[in-house]
C-alpha cells in the first residue's frame, strides 16, 4: 500500500501548478505592498497620479489570478476546504503571502518526494533536476 495519498492529479500537474503559485504569490505580496503605498498617497496625502488611479484594478485582477492559482495547487495537492480558504485571505495581509509560499512549498516538495518514493511519479533523475 502506498503511502502517497490519493490526489486528483499526478505530480507533475502537482509541480506545474506549485511553480505558478510560488509566482503569484510572490507577485501578489510586492503587489500588495504596492497597493497600501497608493491608498497611503490617495487618501493620506490626497495624491492624484498614474499609480494612484490605476493600482487598484491591477492589483485585484493580479489577486485573482493568485486566487485561482491556490484553487488549482489545493485542488491537485488534495487540500482541504479549510486550508484553501486559508491561504486565499492569506493574500489580505502583507508578508503573509510569502510565509504561506514558503510553508506550502515545503509541504507539497514533502508530497512529491513521497510520490517518487512510492513510484507514482517520473524517474528519480528527473525528480533531482526538477522536472
Amino acid at each position: 500500500m502506498s503511502t502517497y495519498p490519493q490526489t486528483l492529479a499526478k505530480p507533475q500537474q502537482i509541480r506545474s501548478a506549485l511553480s505558478t503559485y510560488r509566482v503569484l504569490a510572490t507577485v501578489a505580496g510586492i503587489a500588495l505592498f504596492v497597493l497600501i503605498l497608493e491608498m497611503v498617497m490617495k487618501y493620506g496625502f490626497k495624491q492624484t497620479n498614474l499609480l494612484t488611479q490605476y493600482w487598484s484594478p491591477i492589483h485585484g485582477i493580479i489577486y485573482f489570478a493568485y486566487a485561482v492559482s491556490v484553487a488549482n495547487l489545493g485542488l491537485k495537492a488534495a487540500w482541504g476546504p479549510l486550508r484553501i480558504v486559508k491561504n486565499l485571505l492569506a493574500g489580505f495581509v502583507p508578508v503573509v503571502p510569502w510565509i504561506a509560499e514558503r510553508r506550502n512549498t515545503a509541504q507539497t516538495e514533502a508530497l512529491l518526494s513521497r510520490a517518487y518514493a512510492a513510484g507514482d511519479g517520473t524517474s528519480s533523475e528527473e525528480h533531482l533536476q526538477g522536472r
